[in-house]
């Protein structure tokens, strides 16, 4: 042996073997079983990992293990991230464990069924305790990242079927270690948004993300999310990856979407039908004040067929007032040629008699009764020309003639049609314009 002086003590060999450890190895990533798990009442993890050719002592702290979205247990498949070091004291090679997570779809199905069992002992999947999910959300927390497609297919969906919606997305990280955390940290800035507005308050919430691996969703299967999830008062959709995969959120929400755009389309279901209701009920008004137009075309139709031209009727009572008045006239003139002859007679006993008194008095006898018989005939024509008068005005009233006096016209052909549109007039033809005061006769340019 060498000098005493070159001999160095075990503890110093460890602090050196350890620094050798540390800075030629330094971070390594392993896959092994997990065994002989221990979790003292420190918060600190112990365990080893093995394989077929080996084993290796491991070391996971507190402020690591914290942040797990899973529970490892003996036998389980994990992939750690770590330091390779040394424990000094006792010599022991290990390696200090900053990440850890379980390793093939394998080992993550158990782990979800586990904690699915778990919390389903626990109540929280309870149907008695779901929220009611709105029929017609005001204002919708959308948790999710606005850089997937998940939140434009939510956004394109809502706009497509109740524009009015509003709604506001709620940033939050949605694949890796720190996305429940983030997750949890976006549905507590919703409760603290309610809190400080209740004018404007988020009454649903839609979590997304679209679909991936197992490894990609596996955030959402997070104890502390899904507990997060059960705890608040908002009613939550969980609409996460494609329609055959399944989350421990979609269990602990109040409703599953298969999809984020299936997502939407619940939100939005309610305003959507009532929009398909008002359109069937418009077409149905639409349809029905049709056929109310129909039926009143159909009844003036009939009525105009039936109606006389009031030309026609004016020319009648006309007529009838001529006649009327060429029998007044008549009657008129026998009463005075019978008047004339009385007093001829009269006057021929007088000139016999001559009696000048009695003559005076059946001269103004028979002025009295002239005056009050032409008082008689003049109040009878009055009162029928007034007759007459009141039938014309209440014929012209009713006449579509009386239309013209307002600027109207009406335009036949030579048949005597009423030309009603432009396609019934051909080029050259000419026309007859009815107006208030006469008629024109046009040719058709084009």
């Amino acid at each position: 042996m060498d000098d005493n002086n070159n001999f160095i003590s075990v503890g110093e060999l460890n602090r050196k073997a350890k620094h050798l450890l540390e800075s030629e190895l330094g971070t390594v990533q392993v896959v092994g079983e997990v065994s002989n798990l221990a979790k003292p009442s420190s918060g600190h993890m112990y365990f080893t990992l093995k394989d077929e050719d080996g084993a290796v002592r491991c070391a996971m702290f507190r402020n690591q293990n914290m942040r797990l979205n899973f529970a490892p247990e003996n036998g389980d498949l994990c992939a750690v991230e770590a330091q390779v070091s040394l424990y000094a004291p006792r010599g022991d090679y290990q390696l200090i464990v900053s990440r850890m997570e379980p390793y093939g779809e394998g080992n993550l199905a158990k782990q979800f069924e586990l904690l699915k069992a778990k919390l389903e002992k626990e109540g929280l999947f309870d149907h008695a305790l779901k929220r009611e999910i709105p029929k017609y959300p005001i204002h919708v927390a959308v948790v999710t990242s606005s850089s997937t497609a998940a939140f434009q297919d939510v956004m394109t969906t809502v706009e497509r079927r109740a524009r009015n919606t509003q709604l506001t997305i709620v940033e939050a990280t949605v694949q890796g270690d720190t996305a429940p955390r983030s997750l949890i940290n976006a549905l507590e800035q919703i409760e603290t948004f309610n809190a400080n507005n209740p004018s404007n308050a988020f009454d649903l919430i839609l979590m997304c993300r679209g679909g991936g691996s197992i490894e990609d969703l596996w955030c959402f299967n997070h104890e502390d999310l899904a507990r997060k999830i059960h705890r608040l008062d908002i009613p939550l959709i969980s609409a996460v990856g494609h329609e055959i995969d399944f989350t421990i959120c979609d269990f602990v929400a109040d409703l599953r979407a298969p999809t984020p755009t299936a997502g939407a389309e619940i939100v939005t279901e309610y305003y959507y039908q009532s929009l398909e209701l008002l359109d069937d009920l418009l077409e149905k008004i639409k349809k029905s004040f049709q056929a109310s137009i129909n039926n009143e075309q159909q009844k003036i139709a009939l009525l105009k067929a039936q109606l006389k031209s009031p030309l026609s009727v004016i020319k009648e009572r006309a007529q009838a007032i001529d006649s009327m008045e060429l029998r007044i006239f008549q009657n008129v003139k026998n009463a005075l040629k019978d008047k004339h002859q009385a007093i001829s007679i009269n006057q021929t006993s007088l000139n016999q008699l001559t009696p000048s008194k009695k003559i005076r008095e059946l001269r103004l006898r028979f002025m009295q009764l002239t005056k009050e018989f032409k008082g008689k005939i003049a109040r009878r024509l009055e009162d029928h020309l007034n007759q007459l008068s009141g039938i014309e005005k209440r014929l012209h009233a009713v006449s579509p003639y009386s239309i013209l006096d307002r600027g109207y016209s009406i335009v036949t052909n030579s048949n005597q049609e009423i030309i009603k549109n432009v396609d019934q007039a051909k080029p050259s033809e000419k026309l007859s314009v009815k107006l208030s005061d006469g008629e024109l006769s046009v040719e058709v340019s084009k």
